[in-house]
């Protein structure tokens, strides 16, 4: 199988609410998925987790940085990517805090902007109210382990 080094970003605004873009597949391995995901993706050659978030941050948001700061989770997961190749990726999230933030598509992909539809920022309510699909699935327990949301009584 396919390794897949990436990178991701929990990305909170001051109201601690995540970013996450909505992603409608229509045709290819993936047609008819529908799910929420943070901002992310894999390294290019001889890049870092480190500078592979910093880059994926500018490509689908806009936002400039020059490090992610420390990484607060990482999950290692096997998937179909959209052309039917099935990989093992290792992902590294990082938390990145922002005052406010206005998502820029000027740098996106054919691809991205073929299958992401929208963005949102979603609040713990949100997320635990959720009708369609949020990868990672425990989303919400990665920013309660990080101590940026409460723990669920």
């Amino acid at each position: 199988m396919k390794q897949r080094p990436s990178s991701r970003l929990l990305v909170l605004n001051a109201q601690g609410r995540l970013l996450l873009f909505r992603f409608v597949h229509r045709t290819g391995a993936l047609a008819g998925a529908i799910f929420w995901a943070p901002p992310g993706g894999g390294l290019d050659d001889g890049e870092s987790f480190e500078q592979a978030a910093c880059r994926e941050l500018l490509e689908e948001t806009g936002l400039r940085i020059t490090h992610p700061g420390p990484q607060v989770a990482r999950r290692i997961v096997t998937f179909t990517m959209p052309d039917g190749i099935a990989v093992e990726a290792d992902e590294r999230y990082f938390l990145v805090r922002v005052a406010t933030l206005e998502v820029s598509s000027a740098l996106w992909t054919a691809e991205e902007r073929a299958v992401v539809a929208e963005h949102a920022w979603w609040s713990q309510a949100d997320l635990a109210r959720a009708s369609e699909q949020v990868w990672p699935e425990d989303m919400a327990g990665i920013l309660v382990e990080a101590g940026v949301w409460a723990a669920s009584r």
